[in-house]
């Protein structure tokens, strides 16, 4: 035990080349044994003002570029815990590596039948390939180049296909009741603007209301122009409590309240009841809004056998898709990244196809590892499980590939940017995703320390009141950055 209280302070005291000595000697089996549980004081009094116990913590920190490297600390490593968002590392690193960074969906579209004097005598077909990223400028952009085909009129139907995901029917109440959330999104092969819409709200003092803008018109659907402005000197305070909005009936979105002027501009995005029927009300609703006229209607069905598509949409490369997944933790295109894997393994996407391929990989690339259950590869999930030591193992095999750019650039830049943007530990010191559920507080990636050293940090809490935990982890970056 001398030995690891020693090498632990060995900078302090100048001892690194004792150090080296002793570990060149010892059996390897010795040389590979765990630190003794001894965290930081600042962690430790963290957690007891947070009132944690120290076995809701398990925490690695390890040198990223030495994998047989002792690790700096090693508390409860090799416990399964709940990650949360932190998950999302496992499934964008796979991926990446999988994949290639420049890997990009392509939404194809048929038209089929005859076009004259601006219209087409028969149907259109939108094929969903799983594009994460189908957003509104993008769907717009899709229905303009159908448009230059010379069509104005269809007197038919667009069809949409979004057959190449087989899913369960999804309820977005599920996971905690909260169905209008964006991120209890479920997946979708055509997945159009997340399945959100954005309200807009700008105040007008002089006309005594707030001008509402949705952007994204969706057919079938009333929607509320403007709402009154709160009395004089009203404070911004919860002002979507404020607006007290009627939500849950698919054909009208209606606010019963008040907007403080206070607030300024503020948007708000919401998913709308009824997932299955958005993507036909956003594709009829921006087809009319472009000046195209439908005599049929938009509904579900499959490209016929044999015809070509007429041209195809192609997303952003998976690369930026991943930056937006990491520095946002958004959950429905995690859930599409694990279903492409499965998608291109099996031509068909399932959950259980994802799942498979992922596993598969974490095998090859992680012989000897605990495979992760990754559920739905998003981290929305009481069942998911990762321990410390295996995303810790992760990481450094990923620092090593030679997709580290890509992954490190998606992640959460402490103090700065994305879901680390208010973290008190020192600003620009790590890139680390972060996690959390009602009993889950997480964040695993790498610390830059002063020492020109770069450390994985894994840090997993699972308790009833790990929402308190942020002090504490916000002291294992600083710990983990002085390099002492």
């Amino acid at each position: 035990m001398l030995f690891f209280f020693v090498c632990g302070v060995r900078r302090a005291w100048g001892w690194g080349g004792l150090c080296a000595l002793w570990l060149a000697l010892l059996p390897a089996a010795q040389a590979q044994a765990p630190l003794p549980a001894l965290l930081p004081p600042e962690v430790e009094a963290a957690l007891a003002r947070a009132g944690l116990p120290r076995e809701a913590l398990s925490v690695l920190v390890v040198d990223a570029q030495s994998p047989g490297a002792l690790p700096r600390l090693a508390h409860r490593t090799q416990v399964p815990m709940n990650p949360a968002s932190v998950m999302k590392l496992v499934t964008t690193y796979a991926a990446l590596d999988r994949l290639g960074p420049a890997y990009t969906w392509s939404t194809p579209v048929f038209v089929e039948g005859p076009v004259q004097g601006g219209r087409l005598r028969g149907n259109v077909y939108l094929q969903g390939r799983g594009d994460p990223k189908l957003v509104l400028e993008r769907l717009w952009m899709l229905l303009r180049r159908l448009q230059a085909q010379g069509i104005d009129t269809i007197d038919g139907d667009i069809v949409l296909d979004r057959s190449a995901f087989e899913l369960p029917a999804h309820d977005p109440a599920r996971f905690d009741g909260e169905s209008l959330r964006p991120y209890n999104v479920g997946p979708d092969a055509l997945l159009l603007n997340y399945q959100s819409v954005g309200m807009t709200f700008v105040p007008d003092g002089a006309a005594g209301w707030a001008r509402i803008q949705y952007d994204l018109p969706l057919a079938g659907v009333e929607r509320q122009a403007t709402v009154a402005l709160a009395a004089p000197g009203a404070a911004c305070g919860d002002w979507r409590e404020g607006l007290r909005a009627e939500l849950s009936d698919p054909g009208r979105m209606v606010f019963q309240g008040v907007y403080p002027a206070a607030c300024g501009e503020r948007l708000w995005t919401v998913a709308p009841p009824d997932p299955q029927g958005f993507a036909a009300r956003a594709v009829a609703g921006l087809w009319r809004e472009l000046g195209g006229r439908l005599t049929g209607q938009v509904r579900d069905g499959r490209v016929p056998a044999g015809l070509l598509p007429a041209f195809s949409a192609t997303s952003p490369p998976l690369a930026e898709v991943v930056r937006d997944v990491n520095k946002f933790s958004n959950n429905v295109m995690a859930q599409h990244l694990l279903l492409t894997l499965a998608l291109q393994k099996n031509g068909v996407a399932t959950l259980e196809g994802g799942r498979d391929a992922l596993r598969q990989w974490w095998q090859t690339r992680l012989p000897g590892a605990e495979p992760p259950w990754v559920d739905n590869g998003a981290g929305l999930s009481r069942e998911a499980r990762i321990s410390a030591a295996a995303l810790g193992r992760m990481l450094q095999q990923a620092w090593a590939s030679p997709v580290m750019p890509e992954l490190m650039a998606s992640l959460p830049i402490a103090g700065v940017d994305g879901t680390l943007r208010r973290s008190q530990s020192r600003p620009g010191s790590a890139h680390l995703k972060t996690g959390s559920l009602r009993d889950v507080a997480a964040m695993a990636g790498y610390v830059h320390a002063a020492s020109g050293r770069r450390y994985v940090l894994v840090a997993l809490v699972n308790h009833a009141n790990a929402a308190a935990a942020r002090a504490a982890l916000d002291a294992l970056i600083d710990w983990t950055a002085r390099d002492f």
